[in-house]
Parts: C-alpha cells; structure tokens; sequence
C-alpha cells in the first residue's frame, strides 16, 4: 500500500457516516472486556454520525478533525472513511500541553499501514500551524493500543481514575511538550 492510497483530510461535515461507522466498530472491536457488553451493544450510527457532524463542522484555532479517505479502494471500498481524528481544546488539564488529541479511531483492516500515525501527525502539524506547541492524549490503561503513543514520542503523564458505563477505569495520558517531531512523521502532502 502506498502513501497515495489512503488521504488524509479535513473532515467534512458529508463524511459523518462513514466517520460513525468507523467509531462505532472500532470500540467494538477494541473495546470488549475493558468497558460494559451492553454499551457496546448499544452503540448506534446514527447518533454517532450527528456528534461527528458537529465535530467536522467546528472550525477555529488548534480545533477540528481529520479523516482517512480510502482513495484506491484497497482497504473497504473507493471512497470510504477508514480512520478518523479530531483534537481541539484540553478537556482535562494535563500540565504543560496546551491542547488534547480527543479521539484517534481505525477500522481494524486499516491498522497497520501508517494511517494512525499520519493521523496523529496531521493534527500535531494543525497544532503548531495555530501556535500549539504541546499536547495530550487520555486513552483507557487498558488498551491495548495505548503503546502506539509510546511509539510515536509520548510519554505517560498522568494518571486517573474515572467512572464510565458503570464501570471504574482508570485513564493515563501520554503528552508530547513539543509536537514538532510528531508533525514530522508523515502529514505528507496529501493532507488538504
């Protein structure tokens, strides 16, 4: 698979089926076991597509969200969306990182080929475009693709406890102080 076969772009408010199937089957897909059966069960597309709609439709510095676009049609078909990102303000301080990637979602054929790791990209180099040197990422302690962060420069920051569906988590957060080597792991030109 080739950088050209997957784009990375600007979500747009069209693309919030395709980035509500992606959420939706990858918390079912990465989630079992770590978070309730039933709410997993309970994930729906639709309501999922109308917070992604919102999500790709809000502008404004160090904000919005990305998608990859299946371009050649080599993962699920011409034209679909096969991961999704959005980052914006801090939800929860973390000392030291002005702002926070809020999700990093990949349809599980996708993995693999860099696609995450482009998506992290592009929204560090948004970042530093609208002056945000540093940010953050809270993911469940448990995930077992919380070691991506670790790969791509993170370092575990802070820790905590949080209630969700019922169930006590707990959630770290790995922070990146300067996102510039991030940035530089492959926004690539084909980020439009």
């Amino acid at each position: 698979m080739t950088d050209t076969t997957v784009a990375i772009r600007q979500a747009r408010a069209s693309d919030a089926a395709g980035m509500a199937r992606v959420h939706v089957q990858s918390w079912r897909s990465t989630y079992p076991g770590l978070i309730p059966a039933q709410f997993l069960v309970n994930l729906s597309e639709p309501p999922a597509a109308q917070r992604w709609a919102a999500i790709a439709e809000t502008r404004g510095p160090g904000q919005g969200a990305f998608v990859a676009e299946d371009v050649a049609g080599r993962i699920a078909g011409p034209g679909a969306i096969v991961g999704i990102a959005s980052f914006g303000t801090r939800r929860v301080a973390v000392e030291g990182h002005a702002g926070e990637f809020h999700a990093l979602y990949l349809l599980d054929d996708a993995k693999g080929y860099g696609i995450g790791r482009r998506l992290m990209a592009a929204m560090a180099d948004r970042f530093l475009a609208d002056g945000i040197r540093s940010a953050a990422v809270w993911c469940l302690r448990d995930n077992p693709s919380r070691w991506f962060y670790e790969r791509l420069g993170g370092i575990k920051v802070a820790e905590r406890p949080i209630r969700f569906a019922g169930s006590d988590l707990v959630e770290i957060a790995y922070g990146w102080r300067d996102l510039t080597p991030l940035a530089r792991l492959s926004a690539g030109p084909e980020v439009r």
